[in-house]
């Protein structure tokens, strides 16, 4: 893999504004004890693992649109938008509410936003960077306000026996609106990166085109999400770094010049290795994996609006959003505050 090859990948969109963030987490709160139960572990060893402490579930009556709907409405109401206003609707989600339609449009069709361009993007727990890139370029050219919104729900698809992954997930979604205008924080620059030759590593079997779920595939529990843990956290602690520092070489600033750190929240503990190779001196990087877990495509706008709305940010700062998935794929932000 050639860490390089992430240079002349990215995009400046520098006149692409944050007017606004939101996120939502459902209300059920699940504990290490409750998960950890049917898959042999307990409080102690999930918290040594991952430093993950709880989570949220999704109710039975919510779906991934419900969830991403709740953050779009708290993010419009923080830019002071109203449906009628926007442009564009994109959902980063690997979670849908069904195959088809996109769960965009069932979040279009909650807030009134009827005409509105509405899609959805699928690149795991990377998506909302992903989707970032992608509006910000509709936005400049078509005008008006967008939401980009990464909503997950990963209880649904959880196999409760398997420690390796029923432990890392929470429900959650996320917001952003964006528009094309001189006030908020700035999208300085954007990159994208997928390694397919590593998309085995995370993946649910069954349920495409490839391997219809049939009664074979249920009772063989295909429809379950699966990953290589270990070669997973290889792949993050190995090539983040460097990526990393391709990225902000390409943007054209140093790491000293980097204030704020937000990475999808994966894993606590993998988190703290992965900062200390970063080599960020003047950096804080924020986390909420300790009570919300691994929300998938929410856990980097859940954390942005948590660390906004805790005033974190001073204007002129520089942050870093950092986002690493199944695909295997990675996606990086530099937004100026």
């Amino acid at each position: 893999m050639d860490e390089a090859s992430i240079l002349g990948t990215g995009s400046p969109i520098r006149d692409v504004r944050i007017l606004g963030t939101g996120a939502y987490v459902p209300e059920r709160i699940v504990s290490n004890d409750e998960v950890g139960a049917p898959a042999g572990v307990d409080d102690a060893w999930i918290t040594r693992k991952t430093a993950i402490r709880e989570r949220r579930w999704a109710g039975a009556d919510q779906a991934t649109s419900d969830l991403a709907t709740a953050a779009a409405r708290a993010a419009m109401k923080s830019a002071g938008i109203t449906a009628e206003q926007l442009s564009v609707i994109a959902v980063a989600t690997s979670t849908p509410d069904r195959p088809q339609p996109p769960t965009a449009a069932y979040v279009q069709q909650n807030l009134g936003a009827s005409g509105t361009a509405a899609f959805d993007v699928n690149a795991v727990c990377s998506g909302t960077v992903f989707a970032l890139s992608a509006v910000g370029s509709v936005i400049l050219r078509r005008g008006g306000y967008a939401l980009v919104i990464g909503a997950d729900v990963y209880s649904r698809i959880l196999n409760p026996a398997d420690r390796k992954t029923v432990i890392l997930f929470g429900d959650g979604a996320g917001a952003m609106v964006l528009g094309p205008t001189d006030r908020g924080p700035n999208v300085r620059h954007v990159a994208l990166q997928t390694f397919g030759e590593l998309s085995s590593l995370i993946r649910v079997p069954a349920g495409g085109s490839r391997q219809p779920l049939d009664r074979a595939g249920l009772d063989a529990g295909l429809q379950y999400f699966a990953m290589e843990g270990r070669e997973v956290r290889r792949f993050v602690v190995e090539h983040l770094p460097q990526l990393v520092k391709g990225f902000l070489h390409e943007a054209g600033v140093e790491a000293t010049d980097i204030s704020h750190f937000i990475p999808h929240q994966a894993n606590g503990v993998m988190l703290d290795e992965v900062f200390g190779a970063l080599t960020l001196p003047r950096a804080t990087m924020h986390r909420t994996v300790e009570h919300y877990a691994n929300t998938g495509a929410a856990s980097i706008p859940i954390t942005l609006d948590a660390a906004a709305r805790a005033g974190a940010f001073r204007p002129g700062e520089l942050i870093l959003l950092a986002g690493f998935g199944g695909g295997m794929a990675a996606s990086f932000a530099l937004v100026e505050w």
